[in-house]
């Protein structure tokens, strides 16, 4: 995928919190940590498009 803002933490960053939860970067994606409350896991993977793993 491609990103329009500047990636000043790539490589640096390993794990990401939003609104709808949190998420930590592995190898082959993201992996979901824990989901805030009353969002489901196929809010999560409608929401991003990156790969969620197991």
């Amino acid at each position: 995928k491609e990103c329009t803002l500047p990636l000043t933490g790539k490589g640096v960053v390993d794990r990401i919190i939003t609104n709808l939860g949190v998420l930590d970067v592995v190898e082959g994606g993201l992996r979901i940590v824990e989901l805030a409350d009353g969002v489901t896991e196929a809010e999560m993977r409608a929401a991003t498009e990156a790969t969620l793993v197991d």
